[in-house]
């Protein structure tokens, strides 16, 4: 197979561009390597379609691969032909060859295979050739023969309708139209399974046409009928299904035809409909897997990319009941400053309130606290107000809700152990969720992210091929921020290109003992050899390095070019270390873009990449994104009224909407009928994770915790 024409065609691109990626990528290039630092070779490729061609190139060479194990077998078996040989050549993905395999394929004992043993094969072959003279039950008295199980004519006849059936249903064309069919005019129905209220109860009595099927439906009925509260089926137009099949092998004009007319139904019932069942099921679900990953992804991707809340001196508050609230204070950097517990969350203990009062009071006097990030879990509303109390009296201070405080206290505990041993669970949390304010991308890389909490029904996925997918979201966003090496824990550092988790602890160890001045120091850590510097050096930054292009994302292979570049413009590299030459980007223009390429030895992608950097060194592409909302008051669910218009952050996107945190506590959700005053397919047209949007209240139902909201003032 020509894998270069093959992916040049899908994705629309330049053959020699398909050829750069592959050959990097054998190589043992990463993607955010590529996409950031081969851009000429590329055609300037992003991340996003790198990975998507990196990913359908594992496909067809897998495709390739098993067209071969495929042909080895069937010629060393004997059954190789040129028009199966043919066949297999044409097969564009891995069900046609599978099905062009099928009839060979070994089998359990079926009712065809006993028929074979029984010495009907000849019969069978008589009917389906159909010739126009000879009598089916004449023919078929030749193989009576009791001590075979063939009592009659008629049984005769029945067996070999059963090794035709067999045959019919293994016919790859056959099946791949008949699939085609079903996937266009198939209508999955269901109905209730027990007669007991469920959140499944909608789908007790439905049905949808398969092409109309959205992913968020189809893993719903599926984990409904896993937990036994629906049953499932494929409907369709039997009658249409049957004709065709019996148009593709029954030939009029012969007393054999009825036979294999009788052979085609059986074939449908008994095994082409519910083996074709199976696939059309199969392929809903792996469509929706995709869907809810492609989801999962974007929304992992924005709530990773939230802005950080920099230069605030943050108390960390992980709420509690009965062993209070834990409390840490950092510093801008995330330095543990102090801890303590605050006992304000249960009712009376006045005394203890005023206490914790005094307590966070005298915190933020000290350290000079600016703001309060409270993890969003047990007994948090009860923090919330509680601080929201408190603000009076401490002017300039708000406060934030932190979302997942249970993934924050599984990271902390499990992570955090190091570097805090003398902290138990809840003070590591504390602090972790102090941090994930001040950087989210920093701590949330600690958390597994099927746990983070974004998405949906994501235990329902294929849970490596979620895993590739989030992983690779982490790795891009990493990557894209980049990393101050000197600070970083070893848990950031393993998502940078090159690296992973045994580099990473290395890279962590020869920190604490030696220091890291420059990039060319990490050149020293154990097992991190020329190609791992080569892939990781651009994305890692040393602030406090002499050289000021250590904290740029300019890559050491353009360290020549960028002091040529400089030198060409009239500039110093000391100018870089002054907050970054400003006027470069003017004067490189004047200068001509692709005369200083030629002149400095780079490609033109690169040294505007290089120019960039150099105006704004080191900066964070999330700087540019809204900032999260800070709070200074609480409002209740009882305090919402229909038409309120509120100011809130979108927490998840799904599928049929999108959970908006209003500062109440209870996510709303927006459907996607009032997300837009025109027709969307997918909310991600409308809004993505940390968006700060502007909402109106629809209707609350106080009992069963539910606030509908709408984006569009005059739809309710």
């Amino acid at each position: 197979m020509d894998f270069v024409a093959v992916l040049a065609k899908e994705f629309s691109l330049q053959p020699r561009q398909v050829q750069a990626v592959i050959e990097l990528l054998d190589a043992g290039n990463t993607i955010p390597f590529i996409a950031r630092y081969r851009k000429e070779a590329t055609g300037s490729l992003d991340d996003q379609l790198l990975r998507e061609l990196a990913e359908r190139l594992e496909y067809l060479r897998g495709l390739v691969k098993r067209r071969e194990e495929i042909e080895k077998t069937l010629t060393e078996a004997g059954f190789m032909t040129d028009e199966i040989h043919a066949q297999l050549m044409n097969a564009k993905t891995l069900t046609e060859l599978e099905d062009i395999y099928r009839p060979f394929r070994p089998k359990r004992r079926t009712r065809a295979t006993i028929s074979k043993e029984r010495g009907l094969e000849p019969l069978a072959l008589w009917l389906s050739l159909q010739l126009p003279k000879g009598d089916p039950l004449a023919e078929a008295r030749k193989f009576v023969d009791p001590e075979k199980e063939i009592p009659d004519a008629d049984i005769a006849l029945a067996g070999a309708r059963d090794i035709i059936a067999e045959q019919i249903s293994d016919d790859a064309a056959l099946r791949k139209n008949l699939r085609a069919l079903l996937l266009r005019e198939g209508v999955i129905e269901t109905r209730a399974a027990k007669e007991e209220d469920s959140v499944y109860s909608m789908y007790y009595e439905y049905s949808e046409p398969v092409p109309r099927m959205a992913a968020h439906r189809i893993l719903a009925i599926n984990r409904g009928e896993r937990e036994d509260f629906l049953k499932v089926s494929l409907v369709c137009p039997a009658e249409k299904m049957v004709a065709g099949v019996k148009n593709a092998f029954v030939r009029p004009g012969s007393k054999a035809s009825e036979q294999v007319a009788l052979a085609c139904e059986d074939a449908w019932d008994r095994l082409l409909f519910p083996s074709l069942e199976r696939e059309i099921r199969n392929e809903l679900t792996d469509r929706a897997n995709e869907q809810a990953i492609k989801v999962f992804s974007q929304n992992l991707h924005q709530l990773l990319m939230q802005p950080p809340i920099k230069g605030k001196v943050t108390l960390g508050v992980d709420p509690g009941f009965r062993t209070g609230c834990k409390l840490a204070v950092v510093d801008e950097n995330g330095k543990v400053l102090d801890t303590g517990v605050g006992h304000f969350t249960l009712p009376g203990q006045e005394a203890a309130k005023a206490a914790s009062a005094r307590l966070i009071k005298g915190f933020v006097k000290k350290y000079g606290v600016t703001a309060i990030a409270i993890g969003n879990g047990t007994a948090s509303r009860e923090s919330e107000q509680f601080i929201a109390s408190l603000l009076p009296e401490l002017p300039g201070v708000a406060y934030v809700i932190v979302s997942e405080a249970g993934a924050s206290v599984y990271s902390a505990s499990k992570l955090a152990a190091q570097e805090f041993p003398d902290f138990d669970v809840t003070q590591r949390s504390a602090v972790s969720i102090a941090r994930r304010m001040q950087d989210p991308l920093a701590e949330l890389v600690k958390i597994d992210p099927k746990a983070i909490g974004v998405g949906q029904y994501q235990h329902d996925l294929k849970q490596n091929e979620l895993t590739a997918a989030l992983d690779g979201v982490v790795e891009q966003c990493v990557n894209l921020v980049g990393v101050e090496v000197s600070t970083a824990s070893a848990e950031l550092l393993s998502h940078v290109a090159g690296i992973g988790p045994a580099l990473a602890k290395n890279i962590v160890a020869y920190r604490e003992e030696n220091g890291i001045a420059s990039r060319a120091a990490l050149k020293k850590v154990s097992k991190l050899g020329p190609k791992a510097y080569e892939q990781c050096a651009g994305f890692l930054r040393v602030m406090d390095s002499k050289n000021p292009l250590d904290a740029t994302a300019v890559h050491p292979e353009s360290y020549d070019a960028a002091k040529a570049l400089l030198s060409t413009l009239g500039y110093e590299l000391k100018d870089v270390k002054n907050g970054g030459v400003p006027g470069i980007g003017p004067k490189a223009a004047e200068y001509g873009m692709e005369k200083l390429a030629n002149q400095v030895g780079v490609g033109l992608p690169t040294l505007q990449d290089i120019v960039a950097e150099l105006q704004k060194p080191g900066r964070d592409p999330r700087d540019e994104l809204p900032k999260p909302v800070l709070r200074t008051d609480v409002l209740d669910i009882k305090d919402l009224k229909s038409g309120m218009e509120l100011t809130g952050t979108v927490r998840n996107v799904i599928d049929f909407g999108a959970f908006i945190d209003i500062g109440v506590h209870q996510d709303g959700l927006v459907h996607i009928s009032r997300m837009a005053d025109r027709f969307i397919k997918h909310p991600s047209e409308v809004v993505k994770v940390g968006d700060v949007i502007k909402v109106w209240v629809v209707s609350v139902d106080e009992k069963k915790k539910r606030i509908a909201l709408t984006m569009v003032k005059d739809r309710q």
